[in-house]
């Protein structure tokens, strides 16, 4: 009896320790639906995007956005250079690099006739004032850029007036009739006749020795009063020789 009690407390004692370690592993298992504890800063991760869920998905919203729109864009349109007048400039300016500077426009932003390089425009002289930023093309300029725009066969025709002082008070696209008397003056007996009415001016000289001059003209050409007007192809052989027949007069006209 005895020795049956003790072999019954002997296995009880066998049996215990490995009911206790296995409890153990179980419990070291983790339970379903409980978060299992990994890294602290993983958690930490976690509760921040949770917390700033809404700012994090507004923020993707207008990434997107920004995408889209930008995607949407057309392409930047191709530029064309120019020169353009870097300041206020007069007629009768000879131009420059200070009064240039380049800028870059539009394609159908450019008149016809623009100078490309501020290099081309330096030395040429204006033929009308221009405001800052004009785009400078040949037809504000002194030559035959001035016929832009003129009935074909019209030439350009410089006249010297009997009377500089009146002729200076013209300028640019001022109509006149040009009349010439011949050498006895109106008084005489010759009867002044109208070589062409209703001409445009188209430039008019400094005069007294004035940097600027047509294009072409010498040295004493340069000293004197010229007016330049844009003759039809009919009447430009008789201007041309018209400070031959007598004393030319430049009237202005409404015609």
């Amino acid at each position: 009896m005895f020795n049956a009690l003790r072999r019954s407390r002997a296995s009880s004692s066998r049996a215990a320790p490995r009911q206790t370690q296995a409890h153990l592993d179980r419990a070291a298992l983790p339970v379903r639906g409980l978060p299992v504890r990994g890294h602290p800063g993983r958690g930490r991760i976690r509760r921040f995007l949770i917390r700033r869920r809404r700012l994090l998905a507004g923020l993707s919203v207008a990434a997107a956005a920004g995408v889209t729109v930008q995607a949407l864009l057309p392409a930047e349109a191709a530029r064309t250079a120019a020169a353009a007048a870097a300041h206020e400039l007069p007629a009768g300016h000879l131009l420059t690099p200070q009064d240039l500077r380049l800028v870059r426009l539009p394609p159908e932003a450019v008149p016809p006739g623009a100078l490309t390089d501020t290099g081309l425009a330096a030395g040429e002289v204006l033929a009308v004032p221009v405001p800052e930023g004009t785009v400078i093309s040949r037809t504000v300029l002194v030559g035959d850029g001035l016929l832009t725009g003129a009935p074909a066969g019209s030439a350009a025709i410089p006249l010297r007036p009997a009377d500089p002082a009146a002729a200076a008070l013209l300028s640019p696209g001022v109509l006149v009739d040009v009349v010439v008397a011949p050498p006895e003056g109106f008084d005489g007996a010759g009867e002044p006749a109208i070589l062409a009415a209703g001409v445009p001016v188209l430039w008019v000289s400094g005069g007294g020795g004035d940097r600027s001059s047509w294009p072409g003209a010498g040295a004493g050409e340069a000293q004197e009063q010229l007016v330049v007007v844009a003759a039809p192809g009919t009447d430009a052989p008789g201007l041309a020789v018209a400070s031959v027949r007598g004393q030319v007069y430049l009237v202005p006209s409404s015609r």
